[in-house]
This record gives C-alpha cells, sequence and structure tokens, in this order.
C-alpha cells in the first residue's frame, strides 16, 4: 500500500501509451497537432508492462490507458491483455475518442478491458468538428454503438464544459444517460496547456449542469464525480468540478506519460524518470513521486504549474 504525506492511498494509475492522436481538439493541442516524437523516445509496451507491474505491487488496484488517443497504439490490445493478468490488478480501463472503436471494442473486451470512457463533446456535428478540428460525429457514435454491442456496460462519456462553446448542448448529451445504462460526466474546462489563458468566459462552473437540468436529483459520489439522475432515467449524470470544488483530499491517483516520467499530480511541475530504471529501484522512484504528491493544486492561485499539455500527460 502507498500512501502519501497526506495521508492519502494511492490507488489508482493512469498510463499514457501514446501522445499521439487522431484528433486536434482545441483545448488539448495546437491546430497542428503534436511534434513527433522519434519512436524511441516513447516507452515500449514492455517498459509500460513493467512499470504497471511495480505499481501494481506497490498497491495500485486500477489502472486506465490514455492517450493521446490509446488505440493509435500499435499492438494495443497485447497490452491490454498482459495487464489484466497482473495480480493484484482489480479494474482496467481505457479513454478513447471512440472513433476506432468499431474496429477494436470486441478486442478490447475480449482482452479483459473492464470498462470504457468516450470524449463526447457536443451531439451537433458541426460543433464536434469545430471543437476536434478532425473529427466527425458519426464516428464518435458508431463507437459508442460499438462499445454496447461488445458488452461493454457502465461506460462514461465525458465531455468538457466549454463556456460560449457547448454549453447550450448540457441537455442534448444529458439525454444520453437518459436513454441509456450510461454515466454523462460534465467536466470542468482547467486553464492549462493551449487554454491556459483563454478568455474567463470559456471557464464555467459546472453548476450550469444543474441549471440546465433542474430535474436532476443528487445520487451519490463516484471517486471525484458527484452523481445525479432524475426519474426512470436508465443512466446517471457526472459533474466533475476540479476548478470549482477542489478534490484534491480524495484524489488517490498518479500518472506516467508516456516517455517515462511519473507525475504526482497533474499540475504539479514535478516529474520523476522512471525509464532505464528496473527491479528496487524503479519501486524506490515510485515512492519518491508518491511522497512527492502535493496537498493540493494551485489552479486557482496560479493556474497549472504543469508545463506540459494534456496529450503530453494522459487525460
Amino acid at each position: 500500500m502507498m500512501r502519501d504525506t497526506s495521508g492519502r492511498t494511492i490507488r489508482y494509475l493512469r498510463l499514457s501509451v501514446t501522445d499521439l492522436c487522431n484528433y486536434r481538439c482545441i483545448y488539448c493541442m495546437e491546430p497542428d497537432g503534436v511534434c513527433k516524437k522519434n519512436h524511441g523516445e516513447i516507452l515500449s509496451l514492455e517498459e509500460l508492462l513493467e512499470i504497471a507491474s511495480a505499481c501494481v505491487a506497490l498497491g495500485v488496484t486500477k489502472i486506465r490507458l490514455t492517450g493521446g488517443e490509446p488505440l493509435v497504439r500499435r499492438n494495443i490490445v497485447w497490452l491490454c491483455r498482459e495487464l489484466k493478468k497482473l495480480p493484484g490488478l482489480e479494474e482496467l480501463t481505457l479513454t478513447t475518442n471512440g472513433a476506432y472503436l468499431p474496429r477494436f471494442a470486441q478486442a478490447l473486451k475480449a482482452s479483459g478491458v473492464d470498462r470504457l470512457n468516450i470524449s463526447l463533446d457536443t451531439l451537433d456535428p458541426a460543433r464536434y468538428r469545430a471543437i476536434t478540428r478532425t473529427g466527425e460525429l458519426k464516428g464518435a457514435l458508431s463507437g459508442l454503438a460499438a462499445a454496447e454491442a461488445a458488452g461493454f456496460t457502465d461506460t462514461k462519456i465525458n465531455a468538457v464544459l466549454l463556456g460560449g462553446v457547448n454549453d447550450g448542448d448540457i441537455p442534448a448529451l444529458a439525454r444520453l444517460a437518459r436513454d441509456r445504462a450510461v454515466s454523462v460526466r460534465f467536466i470542468e474546462l482547467m486553464p492549462m496547456g493551449v487554454c491556459r489563458d483563454w478568455e474567463r468566459e470559456r471557464f464555467i462552473s459546472a453548476d450550469a449542469v444543474r441549471k440546465a437540468l433542474p430535474e436532476l436529483r443528487y445520487l451519490d459520489s463516484d471517486g471525484v464525480a458527484e452523481r445525479y439522475t432524475a426519474p426512470d432515467w436508465a443512466g446517471t449524470v457526472g459533474l466533475i468540478r476540479p476548478v470549482s470544488h477542489r478534490f484534491c483530499r480524495q484524489c488517490d491517483r498518479i500518472r506516467v506519460t508516456a516517455e517515462g516520467r511519473l507525475k504526482p499530480c497533474l499540475h504539479s511541475a514535478t516529474e520523476i524518470a522512471l525509464r532505464g530504471l528496473h527491479g528496487e529501484a524503479l519501486r524506490e522512484a515510485i515512492l519518491r513521486g508518491v511522497q512527492a504528491k502535493p496537498a493540493h493544486h494551485e489552479l486557482l492561485e496560479t493556474g497549472s504549474q504543469s508545463g506540459r499539455a494534456m496529450y503530453e500527460i494522459g487525460g
């Protein structure tokens, strides 16, 4: 079991397998996309597995694979299958924009992936294209259908709240949870990366969801999400408030970038190099990273100090 200096038990690893993505979302990266790294700069699948194994041996029980877009990583299904074999791992999940799920959903389910998070910021085709720059709404919806056909349940649909962009889409997105047994989660935009200096109007509180959907009633908490539902709804609506309601006291996660650097906090500049370490040296470095986890972020005071965009860290 790993505990940080604030007494939080660390159980959750977000493992980025690539910084590449087939989309260019406006809040994540520049219009030209990412500067592609040399193949040797990115962890091999074997290195990713070794780091994950060390984390699980130290007490991690949940791993989420992230990117960029994790499904652009070659042999991602092999990695999922091997991760699922780790003794002590209770849950393996994956975050995706959904475009590749028609191709991969069945294989991911067969490999042992327990659950999917699908990013979906709007149900308006033109707005979807504008937000993603390269994506097509029909691709994401086909991906959601493929996940359901493959047998995935408790799917989480993540929508980033963008004031003046998609806040008018809140009711339509929430209706997905009325008709399906999914959780539609609205996430406050964080001032980091390309949107660090955006106008204040873009950063709206998740209270906008309660105002748009007065029929919602509080259900419970699921990790960092407040969950709501309404009569006769099949699913739930989640509110994730990293800015307006700092939830750092409940944070039980660490992140590892595709380059092999452990980030104890999404918004901290602290990074611990893991690549090239093995055995006890690797475990000691992970524990050192956990001890460097700050008590809380400074988003409201100074903004994110991470120095990286979201695609470089893993969502």
